[in-house]
Formats: C-alpha cells, sequence, structure tokens
C-alpha cells in the first residue's frame, strides 16, 4: 500500500468527517502502519527496528521520514508512531498473541498457552545451518537475490526450496536467518483457509451453508456462505484489498487493521453491492469476517483460538516459529497478521503438497487442498478459495503458465512479495519472503524462481 505525504494529508482534514473519512481513521493507516510493523520487527523478529523499518518502509512512506516519529520502548514492547505529529498510533507486543495496534484501553494480557503436541510432520532440514543445495539451485538463489537495478530493489530476505518433504536449498539475507520470523501478510489468508479446514473435517463448520448473522437475517446478505467468504464472492461492499494509493486512508477494509477493537464488526455491517456468488472483490474485511467465526467455533475467545490453531495446525506441521496475531476481540487477525520462519511457511505449503495428510493424519478433509486450488469464477488475478491459483483462466493466471509456471500450481501470497508456491505432482514448496514494492515485479521474480528450482530438482 502507498501512502500520501503530510502535505496533503493536512490538506485532507478539513474535508474529513466523520465514519471511514474521520481524520483520526485516515491517518491511522500510516500510523498504524509504522507502529505494527516495527513492534512486529523488534519484538516478534527480533530484529533492529529501525535498521528493518529502513528497507520495509514503502517508498512512499520513506519519503517522508522527515514527518514521521516513532519511538520503540523495549521494557514495555511498545512503539509509538505520529505522522506530522498527528494520528498517533501505539502497538503493543502482546507475547503469544503478537502485536495489537491499540485502540483504546490494552486487552488483558493473553492466556498462557500449553506446550506444542509433538510434530507429526517429519525433520525438513537436518540442522539449523542453511542447506546451500545443487549447484543448479544455488545459481537461482544468486538470481532470487541480485540487485540488478538499485532504483527498483527486489529486497529478498528468505529463499527455501522444499523438495519430496526435505529442504534441498535455502539462503537468508545478512541478518536473517532460519530462526528469524517473517511477516506474510496476506499469506495469512491461506492459514485461515487451512484453519477452516480443520474446522470442516471436524464437522463444525459448512463452506455451503449459509452463514448465520444476525444483521443478514432480513436481506440478501442472508445467503452469504463462508465459502463465499473464501473466495472473495460475498457481494459486500466493505473496500478492495488489491488497490494501492491515497484511497487507503479511507479504505474500511485497511483502516480495519489499525483502528478497530473487533476488526470483524463493521465488514459484517457492510451492505450488499452483489448477490453473493456473483461478483468477486478481494477483500480483507471477508477473511476477518471468517477469522471471527474461527475463533467463536473453538471457544469465543482469544485463548481458545490460539491453542485451537496450535494444537491443530501449527504443532502437528512442527511450526513452532508461528505467531497468529490477534485483535482486541480475541480473533486472530487472519486477513493479514501471521509472522513465521521461512522454514515453517515452507512446512506450511507441504501440508497442501501432502493433501492435507500429515504423519498419517488427515488434518485437512478429502479434496480439501483441491477445493483450495480449483478457480473462481471472475477473479481477475487467479485466485481460488483463500489462494492464488494457475489453474484460473484469467489473464494474470495464463500470463504465469505462460512464463512457465505448471498450471497445477498454486500460491499463498502476501502484500511486499511474499510467496508460499506449492506444486503438488512435484512434491515441490518454494518460499520467498521479503520487501519488493512492485507486485509486477515480485510475480516476475517469483515465477523465475519457481521455474528455476522445477529444472534444478528434475
Amino acid at each position: 500500500m502507498r501512502f500520501a505525504c503530510p502535505a496533503l494529508l493536512l490538506a485532507l482534514l478539513p474535508l474529513a468527517g466523520c465514519g471511514t473519512h474521520a481524520p483520526d481513521r485516515m491517518l491511522s493507516v500510516a500510523t498504524g502502519f509504522v507502529s505494527h510493523e516495527m513492534c512486529g520487527a523488534a519484538f516478534i523478529a527480533g530484529l533492529e527496528p529501525t535498521a528493518y523499518w529502513r528497507e520495509a518502509a514503502p517508498p512512499a512512506l520513506r519519503a517522508v521520514e522527515w514527518a514521521m516519529t516513532h519511538e520503540v520502548d523495549h521494557a514495555r514492547g511498545l512503539v509509538r508512531s505520529r505522522l506530522a505529529g498527528l494520528g498517533e498510533r501505539v502497538a503493543l507486543h502482546r507475547g503469544a498473541a503478537g502485536c495489537l495496534v491499540l485502540n483504546g484501553p490494552a486487552p488483558p494480557a493473553p492466556a498462557a498457552l500449553p506446550p506444542l503436541p509433538a510434530p507429526l510432520l517429519a525433520d525438513i532440514a537436518p540442522s539449523d545451518s542453511p542447506v546451500p543445495g545443487s549447484a543448479a539451485l544455488a545459481a537461482a538463489l544468486d538470481q532470487a537475490f541480485a540487485e540488478p537495478d538499485p532504483e527498483a530493489p527486489r529486497q529478498t530476505r528468505a529463499v527455501v526450496v522444499l523438495h519430496r518433504g526435505q529442504v534441498v536449498a535455502e539462503r537468508y539475507a545478512p541478518g536473517y536467518g532460519v530462526r528469524t520470523r517473517l511477516h506474510g501478510w496476506s499469506m495469512t489468508k491461506s492459514v485461515t483457509n487451512a484453519l477452516l479446514g480443520v474446522l470442516a473435517r471436524q464437522g463444525r463448520v459448512a463452506m455451503q451453508a449459509p452463514l448465520p448473522q444476525p444483521a443478514w437475517a432480513k436481506d440478501g446478505r442472508a445467503a452469504i456462505t463462508p465459502d463465499h467468504l473464501l473466495r472473495m464472492t460475498s457481494g459486500l461492499t466493505f473496500g478492495n484489498s488489491l488497490g494501492a494509493g491515497i484511497g487507503d486512508l479511507v479504505n474500511p477494509a485497511t483502516q480495519m487493521l489499525f483502528s478497530d477493537v473487533d476488526m470483524a464488526a463493521d465488514a459484517i455491517e457492510a451492505p450488499l453491492g452483489a448477490p453473493p456468488g456473483t461478483q468477486w472483490e478481494y477483500s480483507n474485511g471477508s477473511t476477518q469476517i471468517l477469522s471471527r467465526l474461527v475463533r467463536d467455533l473453538a471457544g469465543g475467545d482469544e485463548a481458545s483460538a490460539l491453542r485451537f490453531a496450535r494444537a491443530e495446525l501449527f504443532g502437528p506441521l512442527g511450526m513452532a516459529s508461528a505467531v497468529l496475531e490477534t485483535d482486541a476481540s480475541g480473533a486472530p487477525v487472519g486477513a493479514a497478521h501471521m509472522w513465521a520462519t521461512a522454514r515453517d511457511w515452507a512446512r506450511f505449503g507441504q501440508l497442501y503438497v501432502q493433501d492435507g495428510v500429515v504423519g498419517g493424519r488427515r488434518l485437512l478433509p478429502e479434496g480439501w487442498v483441491a477445493y483450495s486450488g480449483a478457480p473462481t469464477e471472475g477473479a481477475r488475478v487467479g485466485y481460488g478459495a483463500g489462494f492464488w491459483t494457475n489453474q484460473s483462466d484469467s489473464e494474470l493466471a495464463r500470463r504465469r503458465v505462460e512464463q512457465g509456471m505448471p498450471r497445477e500450481a498454486f500460491m499463498a501470497r502476501g502484500a511486499f512479495g511474499q510467496f508460499v508456491v506449492v506444486v503438488p505432482s512435484r512434491q515441490l514448496v518454494v518460499v520467498r519472503l521479503g520487501h519488493t514494492f512492485s507486485p509486477r515485479a515480485a510475480t516476475t521474480n517469483m515465477v523465475r524462481l519457481v521455474v528455476q528450482a522445477l529444472a534444478a530438482v528434475e
């Protein structure tokens, strides 16, 4: 997402009113973003926050650094940010619940969580030392980390190539390593897919059945199903999360990440703009409604939601590093906020290579992986059910296939070039994490890496 300069923000303030145009909500997109990312860097990833921000700041924010102030309080575990002295946002580190941008009093500290259960997934690497890989894979990683254009840096920070359940190559940028957690952004939507899959296997959610919501009972929203929300075809008008620019200041799907106590609440109240199932619009709000559903079905509070994710997904996969952040209502921020090491993101991808079965135990229902990658009609980017997919006839999916990616491939994808690409028949998972601010460049580099990795493991 891009942000306007402070002069433009200040010019907008006299025109601002209430709701999404309220000044504080507008400014919170910028200051909340800064506070949250620096909090995550300092207290989740273990990185030096100022150095991290220099590379993670989108170009427009970096250009107005003179107007942005931020303070990192290591003793209290918080970061405070302001833009031109306005719009203060504080992000607080809350242990296992990650970082939370405060919008009122801090919620109670997260409840103590039990240890993760023993992993069912076999070890994917022999040690904590990075696996250099073959000459062909090393050459592919050389290109992934190369910086041919100083004006458009790729800023690759981690790559893991997993083949037949084993790491066959990996590399990390200086200051990063095997144990460094990295922000997945919208790759977290694919984690929400997995949590719903577990609930579906347990018989606690029916993806094709209308989702009971009192606010929807008397109008066309009563027909909305979890499948509609996962595929982004609910018809709710709650902002498009694919775009970037000054519109993010008033975009409710962006504002909810930094200004709402209960992130799903406003999305649930959104009006219907099209009949459910007839129109595709990628929105954080749709996934956040599902995240609240996960919380409610897991037990109704933050501790129950986190215990469920750890016991039913992270533990079996051996994802010991995963930090799934929550909002102040205790719902996972399943639209955007999970941090994990590159190896643990690869473990997540391996679940889909193995058709949802780990160590002889089925975590996801039979057919769930095929369902996840099956294309959604009208999704112009090539989108399935919580995953981007090449199985679509959309222009962007066709372009990825023409560039050499297999048609069967599907992927978790997050802002600024985060990818977990799954090619089931080739038993391949490719993870790429970093800070690339051009979506086209990020896709081109990802496709090249996947094609080269496939050729190298032939």
